[in-house]
């Protein structure tokens, strides 16, 4: 007689626990994070979750629409969220690297789909995670169509997780951003920064660990002891270390949007985008402008995050070295014609709540192997 299969399903289920994946919290997960995916719908998403494939519907009014992906993680900044108790901003970071990308395309993101991978899973902090990528999906508009849960057992100690997500966005064949309308004299706002975001935290680990710092200190204390002079900024003084450290990486991608509007709207338009993340402001800025011509920065013209100062306190790093490892307090930066232009883009990214700054300008490179960054007091 056949066994029934009741029997062979509990049977399935006990070896899988045996070899350390859990079927039931799996499904567990699925069900605490379904409110977070369905809460970032769009009109375009077809079907629900619980597919082999999520499928979304290109937005209405495209003439030559374009397909803009980009793929990112969140680093080992997961690391120190672990060791601190705090994941819920991880799933903001992973969608802030990935739409963010999107967007300096002039792309309007459309759609995320995150892999969450772990060594055991349990089903609140995945949802937990989720709730996160589901949170940073709102804040870009774009919809957390479907992704993955992996549990590892063997392979990744219990403990550990890691993220990844891809993201894809549509823009007008036209209205695509590749830096090459960028010339000489156009000028470089700046948009600030939250933090640290999600980038150098190998080295951010290492400073932390080898002072032995107490990530539930009170940051203001912290400094007082490791960057004397160093002010805390008012609304982070009482704060953990570990929330300062943490804090999520911010979304731009709305905000980048609008931008555009208001400076079409003015008679111009946004030349290019530059996404601040590894490699600090040398890394990224210059990718945006061709051959022939270079970015040249004022660094007075800002404010470094005293986070980041702490951290150069720590390690003996001084300004120009914490804005090649770190976003120097600009997480974003778009050149743009002088003018109407600026005015509009400034006004724009400030009722957004991100008061933008002039922090340069794109300047005529001599010989071709000439520099591409260059800061000037």
């Amino acid at each position: 007689m056949a066994e029934p299969s009741g029997a062979r399903e509990a049977a399935r289920r006990e070896a899988y626990r045996a070899a350390g994946v859990d079927i039931e919290a799996g499904e567990r997960a699925i069900a605490l994070m379904r409110a977070a995916v369905a809460s970032t719908r769009r009109p375009e998403v077809v079907g629900g979750l619980g597919g082999f494939a999520g499928a979304i519907e290109i937005p209405a009014g495209y003439r030559r629409p374009l397909l803009v992906a980009s793929t990112d993680g969140v680093g080992t900044k997961v690391a120190l969220a672990r060791r601190a108790g705090r994941l819920d901003g991880l799933g903001t970071d992973l969608v802030a690297m990935c739409s963010d990308d999107v967007a300096c395309a002039g792309a309007e993101p459309l759609f995320l789909l995150d892999y969450v991978a772990v060594g055991r899973l349990v089903p609140a902090e995945v949802a937990t995670l989720v709730a996160g990528v589901a949170a940073g999906c709102r804040q870009a508009g774009c919809a957390l169509l479907g992704g993955e849960t992996a549990e590892h057992p063997g392979v990744m100690r219990p403990d550990d997780l890691d993220l990844a997500a891809t993201c894809v966005g549509v823009v007008e064949r036209d209205d695509l951003l590749d830096g090459r309308a960028v010339v000489a004299g156009d000028v470089l706002v700046g948009l600030p920064s939250s933090g640290l975001h999600s980038n150098g935290f190998s080295l951010v680990r290492r400073l932390v660990e080898g002072a032995g710092l107490d990530l539930e200190a009170r940051y203001a204390a912290v400094l007082r002891r490791h960057a004397p002079g160093v002010p805390a900024e008012p609304e982070l003084a009482d704060a953990p270390l570990a929330d300062v450290l943490l804090t999520p990486t911010r979304i731009y991608a709305r905000a980048l949007l609008a931008i555009r509007v208001g400076v079409r709207a003015a008679g111009a338009d946004v030349h290019g985008m530059a996404h601040v993340t590894g490699g600090g402001l040398p890394g990224n800025v210059p990718r945006i402008v061709p051959d022939g011509l270079a970015v040249r920065l004022e660094p007075g013209r800002w404010a470094m995050p005293s986070v980041m100062r702490l951290l150069g306190a720590l390690g003996g790093l001084d300004e120009p070295e914490l804005r090649a490892t770190f976003n120097g307090g600009l997480g974003m930066v778009l050149a743009l014609p002088p003018g109407a232009a600026v005015e509009a883009a400034l006004a724009t990214a400030a009722a957004h709540g991100m008061p933008g700054t002039v922090v340069g300008k794109v300047v005529a490179v001599a010989g071709a192997g000439g520099q591409r960054y260059v800061e000037v007091r």
